[in-house]
């Protein structure tokens, strides 16, 4: 039971990051290196953080599959 509460507060902090970086992407006008940010370099932003993003929904899926794996046996 403590599993999936600490699992479920891990993936509320991992959806506020993203839901920031998402946010931060699509506001900035320039960023760090001084280029301005043209909607085609946007959405090449987008598309990398959506690969980062199914990178750790796929991790989190393995370690749901384990929690309710060890959380069967012991009831």
């Amino acid at each position: 039971m403590f599993t999936k509460i600490i699992w479920w507060a891990i993936n509320i902090v991992w959806l506020l990051i993203f839901s920031a970086l998402a946010v931060f992407i699509g506001v900035r006008n320039v960023d760090a290196a001084g280029m301005v940010q043209t909607p085609a370099i946007k959405m090449v932003s987008f598309i990398i953080l959506g690969i980062v993003f199914l990178v750790v929904m796929l991790i989190q899926l393995i370690f749901l599959y384990f929690i309710r794996k060890t959380t069967t046996k012991v009831s």
